[in-house]
């Protein structure tokens, strides 16, 4: 471990050619290692692994120099040892004194101090520091922290996500460093949704082989062509990253097989730069020959470059097959700065280095002071469909797109929902009605006088606010239909009349109340007055209305779905077929993304896609797998699933969690909680659902709840 990490920083060191930078290093390294000696990380190994893992970033990534990997190290050592501040302007220089100090204060940032805005943010960073490689140094930070997500202790993980997504990501995008932002995103991704993440990359593992055949039948048609005109060049199949193709699939509400544009056939043309734009129209020009060009999606960014600096050449070919394939055609220099970003151009091969970070810097510098730097609407949002606000505490709490400052009360405690009877948003008194934005700070004031109505349903959002109001409601309901009950009982008897059951039907649909206990509470609070019950019961001579139910029959078609494709192996709602079983190991419901696995023994086991052991039999039996999907005409089947629930010992979180299932479609059928001792406890519940799309309402739903970090799907 100790010769690992040693060979770390020396090669960190070696990669600068002064002797005084390369000592420098090494000296501040031990100033921090001296400084964490006896800090460990979440894995039990030492924290001096993550100063070193910054620097890599630093160094090798960025490219920024000696004077940045020093004041990194010092800044780590001075977090937790602030008096070595005093000495350090005389063993190192004012500059690092100064960037060391710019980068401690902004590690005290709070994410309720931005309010969640990238621009707050940076307004933030400028005046904590105006060197613009403080900047780039916490970027790294972050990098290297979502990289070792894991490591963190689980409460805090999702804080650090959501700073991720809302502060770090726009700022990379901004500053141009795609190769970070591009990670960071995907690194969200993998613990923000990581059902999704699991299942849309072991589809594309599953589509691996199809992407290479097409790949080598496009180019056999090219390849002679391209060298009788003598062009250098390398052929990529470029695939999206998981994150992309969700977000695609969010923006075009299509499932992953709806994406088109998965991968793109990427030409990188070895030219000189004079000979670079030429070049890349000839490639389009024999591509274009060869495969029917969609004129509609041509981009040309090679005579016109994006605002970031972008060029390449795009289009879309169709094959003989019909088949749309994305073609990129651009050269080695720019294929370098599309893959890392704006900081390229002094990185890549033959540019003089000095000079033009200097010039990369000095942009840096102007990006960060620009007022309309990081608004300008460039960065798309992460979570469209969710808010990330705060309590007082500057506790985060999520919630959908939408919510309420109801919701939001409902989401801390159901006693809060119930009494609340407005609040504050930012410091401004608002309404119940009030609809939350990202980043807002959130104070709830209460009532003792204060009860749900039913107009509290027409503008709240989350399951757990509609199902408590609909609770509270119907209590009060009954309370006063109780009242009502007895009200006509007496009278009844008072006025030697009798009212049958099939009566008070009628005079309940006739007066359009969906329930008797609704008619009853009406009666109870005096909206419908007793005496119409009496004209109506004399009216009728106390004989029942002559009633002909009817009876409507559907007659549905139960036979085998029509195959769009004879491939696929089409289950149902029986599950009873002896060909087929659903697997024990990942639990399949109905409208998950499922595979078949023919087994040894005889028989096909169904998968889900994001199953954790997709991967290995996907892997090492591709010529076992079975394609598959539901048949459409499933009714009223329920499906058997687990759910591990993750929270931090909050008493009676497990009455909460109860009580949310409960609200919607489905059945408990076990429940136990693991994991008693420490802090952090498990609940293992297993439910009975109709539908993947119900059990993600459930997970969403769980989520939300106070002390919960996790929900999670689970074998058992």
């Amino acid at each position: 471990m100790r010769d690992n990490i040693n060979k770390r920083v020396v090669r960190i060191a070696e990669s600068y050619q002064s002797e005084q930078d390369k000592e420098l290093i090494i000296k501040s390294f031990q100033l921090t290692e001296d400084a964490v000696k006896d800090m460990t990380r979440g894995n039990g190994k030492p924290f001096i692994e993550h100063p070193i893992g910054v620097a890599e970033i630093v160094c090798f990534d960025l490219g920024l120099g000696a004077t940045s990997v020093i004041t990194l190290f010092i800044h780590e050592a001075t977090r937790f040892k602030p008096e070595l501040l005093d000495s350090i302007e005389s063993d190192y220089s004012k500059e690092i004194k100064d960037m060391v100090i710019g980068l401690n204060k902004i590690a005290m940032i709070n994410p309720n101090d931005t309010k969640l805005e990238a621009e707050n943010y940076r307004k933030l960073i400028i005046s904590y520091s105006k060197d613009p490689r403080v900047t780039l140094i916490k970027l790294a930070d972050r990098l290297e922290v979502m990289r070792n997500i894991d490591l963190i202790k689980k409460s805090s993980q999702m804080k650090k996500v959501t700073e991720t997504m809302f502060l770090y990501m726009p700022l990379a995008h901004k500053l141009g460093l795609y190769g970070i932002k591009n990670e960071l995103e995907e690194l969200a991704f993998k613990y923000n949704e990581p059902e999704q993440y699991r299942a849309i990359t072991n589809k594309l593992k599953t589509t691996q082989k199809d992407r290479d055949e097409l790949v080598k039948s496009f180019i056999n048609p090219l390849k002679d062509k391209i060298d009788k005109e003598g062009i250098k060049y390398t052929l990529k199949a470029r695939t999206k990253s998981a994150y992309s193709i969700w977000k695609k699939m969010q923006a075009q509400k299509v499932p992953f097989e709806g994406v088109y544009d998965v991968f793109a056939i990427r030409f990188i043309i070895d030219a000189p730069i004079e000979k670079e734009k030429d070049l890349c129209w000839k490639i389009y020009s024999l591509v274009t020959e060869e495969y029917i060009p969609d004129t509609k999606r041509l981009r040309d960014w090679i005579s016109n470059p994006k605002a970031n600096g972008y060029e390449s050449l795009h289009t879309t070919v169709t094959n003989k097959d019909g088949a749309a394939i994305e073609v990129q055609i651009r050269s080695e220099r720019m294929d370098y700065a599309a893959e890392k970003g704006n900081a390229a151009h002094w990185l890549y091969k033959g540019m003089a280095r000095d000079n033009s970070l200097d010039e990369w810097l000095g942009k840096v510098r102007t990006i960060l002071e620009s007022p309309e730097s990081l608004g300008d609407g460039e960065m798309e949002t992460y979570a469209p469909n969710e808010v990330f606000v705060f309590t007082p505490d500057g506790d985060l709490r999520r919630l959908p797109a939408g919510a309420s400052l109801l919701d939001f009360a409902f989401d801390i405690h159901t006693n809060l929902g119930i009494k609340c009877s407005g609040g504050r948003i930012n410091g401004k008194q608002v309404s119940i009605r009030e609809k939350l934005n990202t980043g807002d700070v959130i104070e709830i004031m209460k009532s003792s006088n204060q009860k749900p109505s039913q107009d509290w349903l027409n503008f709240v959002v989350t399951s757990k606010a509609r199902s408590k109001i609909k609770q509270k409601i119907k209590e009060e309901e009954f309370k006063l239909a109780e009242i009502g009950k007895e009200l006509v009982s007496r009278r009844m008897k008072n006025w030697k009349l009798e009212i049958t059951d099939e009566e008070l039907t009628v005079f309940q649909k006739k007066h359009k109340y969906s329930s008797l206990n609704e008619l009853y509470a009406a009666i109870g609070t005096g909206t419908i007055d007793i005496s119409e019950i009496k004209d109506f019961v004399t009216k009728e001579n106390n004989s029942r209305p002559e009633t002909a139910p009817t009876i409507s029959k559907e007659f549905v078609d139960r036979g085998e779905e029509r195959k769009k494709n004879n491939d696929y192996l089409v289950i149902g709602s029986g599950v009873k077929n002896l060909d087929y079983t659903l697997a024990k190991c990942c639990n399949p419901i109905y409208g998950d993304d499922v595979f078949g696995f023919i087994s040894t023994k005889g028989g096909i086991k169904i998968h889900r896609i994001s199953c954790p052991n997709a991967s290995r039999l996907i892997d090492n039996y591709p010529y076992r797998i079975q394609k598959v999907k539901w048949n459409q005409n499933v009714n009223s089947t329920s499906f058997q699933t687990s759910l591990r629930v993750s929270f931090n010992g909050e008493e009676f979180i497990s009455n909460k969690v109860i009580e949310t299932i409960n609200a919607f479609k489905v059945s408990i059928r076990s429940f136990a909680i693991l994991d008693k001792n420490r802090g952090a406890q498990d609940i293992s519940i297993t439910i009975s659902v109709p539908s993947n799309q119900e059990l993600d309402k459930i997970i969403q739903a769980l989520k939300r709840l106070k002390g919960v970090y996790n929900v999670t799907r689970s074998s058992r």
